[in-house]
């Protein structure tokens, strides 16, 4: 059975790169904040409207392991899933594809749900119902 997956296509743009014509390390965060937004939209809740509605996910932990330049013009396929909702918790896993396949970048960011005025809040049950087809089962290792 495929695990549960959010997919979103990126394409490379000049700015992002460096001399060496490969994506600066710190670039790829803009770009998984991209896919985030997309992922939230099409779970039918902008960030705006969540915003609106006084509600933030700020991002309180990030791990990222880079495995692969990406470069210029490249149209990169950002994969998300959700690892952690909990009570206040959402947490992302994430990785980041060449067109091949190749895997360019992998990890997660933790997020918490809180007020507009940053006190910490229970995520939405309606935000649980539609994110739930995404969220993978942790297996525990033996």
């Amino acid at each position: 059975m495929a695990e549960p997956v959010f997919k979103h296509q990126y394409r490379v743009i000049y700015a992002e790169c460096t001399v060496g014509n490969h994506v600066y390390y710190a670039r790829y965060l803009d770009m998984l904040e991209v896919a985030r937004g997309e992922f939230f939209r099409q779970a039918g809740a902008s960030l705006l409207q969540l915003q609106e509605s006084g509600t933030v996910f700020p991002v309180i932990d990030l791990n990222i392991a880079y495995k692969g330049p990406a470069r210029y013009d490249d149209l990169l396929t950002i994969e998300l899933w959700i690892n952690e909702m909990k009570g206040i918790r959402l947490t992302f896993g994430f990785q980041v594809l060449q067109p091949a396949g190749h895997r360019l970048a992998e990890g997660q960011t933790r997020h918490v749900c809180a007020s507009i005025d940053e006190k910490p809040k229970r995520i939405p049950k309606e935000l649980i119902a539609r994110f739930q087809s995404f969220v993978r089962v942790q297996k525990n290792p033996d």
